[in-house]
């Protein structure tokens, strides 16, 4: 019998093409039952019977106090349904390797899994350490964008970026090696806490086993784990526990930490770091992307910082110039206070944007920080043109998600990238 997949999204929809289509799922955005191309049955999440369902694999967006997820009597998350041992002692059913035109069907050995989770970077540390590794068959995937069941499971070795939704629903998979970046609160109306928020990134200490690396910040609330746990706080500690050099590395800031960690885990597996190769690796959009106009200022298109600790690397990063900051989004509830003290101690004008520009505004006038109201990029980017200099930034670095004015990050970073070349030839 198929599993019943609780929500319409790439991870569910992945896995029912997996297993050749003839799935059932419930999605809060059916309204009508209707079959799709898979021949996949698409129910309302109301008409969802647990009486009939034997195990619930969940979209990992379904947030703990969810109907659905409460009713559900057998839930678990992608992780442990693609990576338990059953998954890969079955022969491929949908997606085969073709070997000379023929479809495959001998099970495959379980991939060595690396996971990395955090509250930023970890995107461009799961892209760096597979730039790293591919050359000894690294694949990466999870919440960067391939769900695990499009991984091509022959691979030698999975690095999979996972997400806090992902980990607090996983109770029985494991890494081999779990990589985790410094954490702040995020997703709070999710979690509940950021007490919640913190044990669910810690949550695969539990099953890890004696001799797997756990590579965690200094100062968490660890829980009993068999892991080997190294605890770092700084990029010193990093170099010199495992023996690295940064003088070596062209990263700065945030990314020369993703960098050390990135080479921590190489030279862990295979006493390798490969400086040379790290450097040649370019850089993901819409993360501390500089542009240059016309006249030859720096403008920043920071948009993936959607939380507060990303925009305050970013300050940090820029903190020797005059800032011009472009602040404000859908907050998710966070508290912006400490954001906004550490602005308050810097030469910073703030500009805010977004659905808690009200808030901005408020916190900014307490503290007496310059604050222009502009509701949206195409009000600030003029004035903060009018008053740009040479020795200055200006810094789109929102500590917010950007879905109360656009579809992404990107289409919010984009549109900054064209309005300052349309600055640029005005």
């Amino acid at each position: 019998m198929k599993p019943t997949l609780l929500g319409y999204g790439k991870t569910t929809r992945a896995i029912a093409k997996r297993l050749g289509g003839g799935c059932t799922f419930y999605d809060d955005n059916c309204t009508e039952p209707y079959v799709d191309g898979h021949k996949n049955n698409i129910l309302p999440s109301t008409a969802f019977d647990p009486e009939k369902s034997d195990l619930e694999i969940l979209t990992p967006s379904i947030p703990p106090h969810h109907p659905l997820l409460k009713k559900a009597k057998n839930p678990i998350s992608e992780y442990d349904y693609i990576l338990s041992p059953e998954f890969f002692d079955a022969p491929l059913t949908a997606m085969h390797h073709i070997q000379e035109g023929a479809l495959a069907s001998t099970p495959y050995a379980k991939p060595f899994t690396i996971w990395i989770s955090g509250t930023n970077g970890k995107t461009t540390t799961t892209q760096m350490l597979t730039h790293l590794l591919s050359k000894r068959g690294a694949l990466c995937g999870g919440n960067i964008g391939v769900p695990l069941a499009e991984l091509d499971p022959a691979a030698a070795i999975w690095i999979l970026e996972s997400s806090s939704f992902t980990l607090h629903h996983t109770r029985t998979a494991s890494p081999n090696i779990y990589l985790l970046l410094p954490i702040t609160p995020d997703h709070l109306n999710w979690h509940g806490s950021a007490q919640a928020y913190e044990a669910d990134k810690l949550r695969p200490l539990l099953t890890m086993r004696e001799g797997e690396l756990a590579l965690v910040p200094k100062g968490l609330h660890l829980p009993h784990t068999d892991a080997w746990v190294v605890e770092y706080d700084s990029h010193t500690f990093l170099e010199n526990f495992f023996g690295l050099d940064s003088s070596k590395l062209c990263y700065k800031a945030a990314f020369l930490e993703d960098a050390l960690l990135s080479l921590a885990i190489t030279r862990t597996l295979f006493d390798e770091t490969d400086y040379d190769l790290l450097n040649h690796f370019q850089l993901d959009h819409h993360r501390q992307e500089e542009i240059t106009d016309a006249q030859g200022k720096l403008w920043v298109n920071d948009s993936k910082a959607t939380n507060v600790d990303a925009t305050v690397q970013a300050i940090h990063t820029y903190g020797d110039r005059g800032i011009h900051l472009i602040l404000g989004g859908d907050d998710k509830g966070v508290d912006l206070a400490a954001l906004m003290d550490l602005i308050a101690s810097k030469e910073i004008t703030l500009y805010a944007i977004g659905s808690n520009h009200h808030t901005l505004v408020s916190l900014a006038q307490a503290r007496q920080i310059p604050i222009h109201d502009c509701l949206t990029l195409a009000q600030a980017l003029p004035l903060i043109a009018d008053t740009l200099q040479a020795n200055e930034v200006a810094l789109l670095s929102p500590a917010a998600s950007s879905l109360d004015q656009f579809s992404s990050y990107a289409e919010r970073g984009e549109l900054f990238m064209q309005m300052v070349a349309d600055l640029s030839v005005t």
